[in-house]
């Protein structure tokens, strides 16, 4: 801590965002108030504006300025697919790619029940509403394949299976490029049960 207050709250502030310990934080107040304080003006402003503007959409709780995002409110969307993720940044990914025509639902998070976070606090019933809307046809579970992704896919396949949708799950396996005497052996264990 400096004997500057004001600098201090700024190392505090930039700290709350993910992967940043102290010593980057310091880096990044020193470097925006000493050789970039346009940039500083900047990136507040934005985050002001953005805190006012942004917030979830009301069918799909994608990050939007409006009350539909423009996702959910396209007609060239394929209303039959609803894909499934954890987060607005896993839409952005799959949306990246150019290769997924239908629609989602980002869930606030995964389960953690050891932290408390259980379907009501990740949007289950809200999903199961809209998976039950009578356009949609095949859910696809596009949550991580860490324990608790795979324990949230898991359980929503369940719900939704017992709905009468049908539910399936993005494949896993050897990235492509990728050589396999250098690839772990979960991935190879996964890519030889998932093959094709």
């Amino acid at each position: 801590m400096s004997a500057e207050p004001t600098l201090d709250a700024l190392v505090e502030a930039l700290r709350r965002l993910p992967g940043v310990g102290a010593k980057s934080a310091q880096r990044m107040a020193v470097h925006l108030l000493q050789h970039d304080r346009d940039g500083a003006r900047r990136i507040a402003s934005a985050l002001e504006e953005s805190v006012a503007r942004v917030h979830h959409c009301a069918r799909c709780h994608t990050f939007t300025e409006h009350e539909i995002c423009a996702i959910c409110a396209s007609p060239g969307r394929d209303a039959r697919l609803l894909c499934v993720v954890e987060t607005p940044a896993d839409q952005s990914a799959l949306e990246r790619t150019g290769s997924y025509r239908g629609l989602y639902f980002v869930l606030m998070g995964r389960l953690s029940p050891l932290d408390g976070i259980g379907p009501d606090q990740v949007g289950a019933r809200e999903l199961l509403a809209r998976a039950a809307d009578g356009q949609v046809e095949e859910v696809i579970l596009a949550t991580s394949f860490t324990a608790e992704g795979e324990a949230t896919a898991h359980v929503l396949s369940q719900a939704l299976k017992a709905r009468g949708l049908r539910v399936t799950r993005l494949a896993r396996g050897v990235p492509i490029g990728s050589e396999l005497e250098y690839v772990d052996l979960g991935t190879i264990a996964h890519a030889l049960v998932d093959r094709r």
